[in-house]
């Protein structure tokens, strides 16, 4: 009698058991932890000193500009340089940018700083921090395919992920929170202290010398990336969707006005909305380490950003701040979806000789599609008020993914092995 096939269960804390992806895991968590409550209360304390929806969106503008602006030079610089020290260097950047945001917020500082000087700089203070995004996306793409076996990138995407959404919803509660009771001194302190946490966790991983050695010009080295891209359907076309539908999606940035205007709930309750829409996408990150959306990754993508559209409208068209929450929760959960499935479509089908510039593209598509949303959203607020404002952003995507449907229908059966036997095409 032949013996029964054992099958092996999946271990949803494989990539867990590397103690390098847990020293990374660290740095993205803590550092993400102070981005997301600085986002907060530059956000609050630029609307509370000006009261113009487009001042918001300006902020998202002046971190997209130098991040998209650098991407394509911050990947060359990643693919052919040694990933910890690049590191150091770019969080040493963010902590100096967050240290002069520190000073002149400060009330001590009010007699030798006007007050018209403040938000210039902490504009500013946003594009040097944007620069340093620029750097940061690829290379921190470029060392978690070196720290992880290539067969647990799925795994590790969950987690990664995981991370980023948990920091999500600790950092923007917080962030009001503390901004709230203590004020905004208090709470730069605790961001700089964080990104010090971010920092210290670096030097806990291995040098990583580069797999790339440029032997042309860095225009044809740039282009060989954009061109690897632009030939794989599957990896533009998420590019593409993400792109347009945060584009019109970025709703998110207007939460100050819900907050302050049409909920009255002030920074505490910014910072609860904030969190709601993280907490989602934690809770549902964590569902997705046993239920896996990689069955039919193109399909589930589909459907999650259709979700995510139809939550921004039900919290647009809000009135009542629990019932704001809930849609929050549902929009982050979407989001979450979407996240973990293009991350693992980029993962696998990306070559490690090419993982900063192809990131590179990535980040112009995506990782500054929030920016870019922001000011959209901002600049459409102005000119039809908040409330049709994100009711148009979200109807917009829910159209992106209609669209794209319609022209990618011959990817939706694929399963995660199909899509990565066709990495070529």
């Amino acid at each position: 009698m032949d013996k029964p096939e054992i099958i092996e269960k999946p271990d949803p804390y494989a990539a867990l058991r590397f103690r390098e992806f847990r020293s990374y895991l660290g740095m993205r968590f803590f550092f993400t932890f102070a981005y997301q409550m600085q986002a907060v209360i530059i956000g609050f304390h630029i609307y509370h000193l000006t009261k113009d929806p487009l001042a918001l969106g300006l902020v998202g503008l002046c971190e997209a500009i130098p991040a998209i602006g650098i991407a394509l030079y911050g990947g060359y610089v990643a693919d052919k340089s040694e990933k910890r020290g690049l590191l150091i260097k770019i969080f040493s950047g963010v902590f100096l940018c967050s240290l002069v945001m520190l000073i002149v917020t400060m009330k001590q500082m009010h007699p030798y700083i006007p007050e018209s000087y403040i938000i210039p700089v902490m504009y500013f203070m946003v594009f040097g921090i944007g620069l340093a995004r620029g750097f940061f996306g690829p290379t921190s793409f470029s060392i978690m395919a070196q720290i992880i076996p290539k067969k647990l990138y799925p795994n590790s995407s969950t987690w990664n992920s995981s991370s980023y959404m948990l920091a999500s919803i600790v950092g923007p509660a917080a962030g009001g929170l503390i901004y709230g009771f203590f004020g905004i001194t208090v709470t730069y302190m605790v961001i700089i202290f964080f990104i010090l946490i971010a920092l210290t966790c670096i030097f806990f991983l291995k040098e990583h010398p580069p797999r790339f050695i440029p032997k042309e010009s860095i225009v044809k080295s740039l282009t060989e990336g954009v061109q690897f891209v632009f030939k794989n359907k599957m990896m533009l076309g998420a590019m593409s969707l993400d792109l347009f539908s945060v584009f019109f999606g970025g709703a998110v940035a207007l939460l100050p006005v819900f907050a302050n205007d049409i909920l009255k709930v002030g920074p505490e309750g910014l910072g609860y909305m904030r969190a709601a829409a993280s907490g989602g996408a934690v809770l549902t990150m964590l569902a997705m380490a046993k239920i896996s959306p990689m069955n039919k990754p193109w399909r589930n993508l589909l459907i999650a950003v259709t979700g995510f559209g139809l939550s921004i409208i039900c919290y647009g068209l809000s009135k009542n701040f629990y019932v704001t929450l809930f849609f929050l929760f549902t929009e982050g959960a979407f989001d979450s979806i979407s996240v973990l499935i293009r991350s693992t479509i980029m993962q696998l089908l990306t070559p490690d000789e090419m993982r900063g510039r192809v990131s590179a593209v990535n980040s112009m598509f995506i990782g500054s599609s929030n920016e870019i949303g922001a000011f959209e959203s901002g600049l459409t607020a102005k000119l039809m008020r908040t409330v049709p404002a994100v009711v148009f952003g979200g109807g917009m995507t829910i159209i992106v993914a209609g669209i794209t449907y319609l022209k990618t229908k011959s990817l939706l059966t694929l399963s995660i092995q199909e899509i990565n036997e066709q990495k070529t095409q």
